[in-house]
């Protein structure tokens, strides 16, 4: 072989792995405290469709949770640094670990937070930086469980609020209810739980301050010990309204959010424009457009509650 041929041949034999590498589907990573629902990951993925992209064959979704255990977040998230994934899709829990990790990887939030008061964003329409993400946070929307829940229970006269002592928003939360319990001449008394005994207290101190119902709030830990305060809310016979679908689905009586399971889908979309090459700090952050009532009918029966039919109507889901 004469030795300009070989440099040519060279060349090729060098070339050649790299283009094949360029064409491999690029990884997005789904980093999680907990493990996600699979009709977030649908979700996702159906986000992400609409760019074209197919979860196997164009892309791969990378999915992390720390499976309830916030330090192996930062392990987790270092992985996906170093796998250089394309992007990475982030929860309330994980976002914070992804930001410290990486400055150049694009992020894509899915939070109940306020992005801005969070520390995630500083601005919502120009986020900057490698950020950017989906909100399912409504400020008003605390208030307007309470509304749903006086409608469901008319004769009470005091609610309980159980919030988590340690989430960033609860002391928000508190004077929004405070003052909407006021307007409608309810007097709200607020239970404090961050470990599994203080919930099962609380709602023991429920039942002796004779409650009429409960309002649980947001947070990380009651998000995730969202069966135990559905189990004793049942078990106190106390009726209560949550944050989440997920929590009417596993026996809560009422829930009244944002979609998280649309956030995602969102969310999904936003990745989709990412690796067709926007930047994430130019996509404004998204709030949420899409509101859900889910009501519990057979946990309603079970505590001997009559459900109004105008309550019905505006459901977006009755669970039987």
């Amino acid at each position: 072989m004469r030795r300009r041929e070989f440099i040519a041949f060279a060349a090729g034999a060098t070339i050649w792995p790299l283009t094949v590498q360029a064409q491999q589907a690029p990884t997005v990573g789904l980093l999680r405290g907990t493990k996600a629902p699979e009709d977030y990951i649908d979700a996702l993925r159906g986000g992400l469709g609409q760019s074209g992209y197919v979860d196997g064959k164009n892309v791969t979704i990378d999915i992390r949770d720390a499976d309830g255990k916030r330090e192996r977040l930062s392990e987790l998230t270092a992985d996906l640094v170093r796998r250089r994934v394309a992007a990475i899709v982030a929860n309330t829990d994980a976002v914070a670990s992804a930001i410290a990790a990486t400055k150049t990887i694009p992020i894509v939030f899915v939070t109940g937070s306020d992005p801005v008061t969070a520390g995630f964003v500083r601005n919502l329409n120009r986020p900057g930086g490698n950020v950017t993400g989906v909100s399912f946070f409504s400020a008003a929307l605390a208030s307007k469980r309470l509304e749903i829940l006086r409608e469901l229970v008319p004769q009470a006269g005091t609610i309980a609020l159980l919030v988590d002592p340690n989430f960033i928003r609860t002391d928000a939360e508190v004077r929004e209810i405070g003052a909407a319990g006021q307007a409608l001449g309810l007097k709200i008394v607020v239970f404090k739980a961050s470990t599994d005994r203080d919930v099962d207290a609380a709602f023991v101190a429920m039942v002796q301050g004779k409650v009429g119902g409960a309002l649980v709030g947001a947070g990380e830990f009651l998000g995730r010990r969202y069966r135990q305060v559905v189990q004793s809310a049942a078990e106190h016979k106390i009726p209560s309204i949550h944050v989440q679908r997920l929590h009417s689905e596993a026996g809560g009586l009422l829930s009244y959010a944002a979609s998280v399971t649309d956030a995602y889908r969102r969310a999904g979309v936003y990745i989709g424009r990412i690796l067709k090459g926007e930047k994430a700090g130019d996509l404004p952050v998204e709030l949420p457009t899409k509101f859900e009532l889910v009501i519990n009918l057979a946990t309603a029966k079970a505590l001997g509650l009559t459900v109004p039919r105008s309550l019905l109507a505006r459901a977006d889901e009755v669970i039987e």
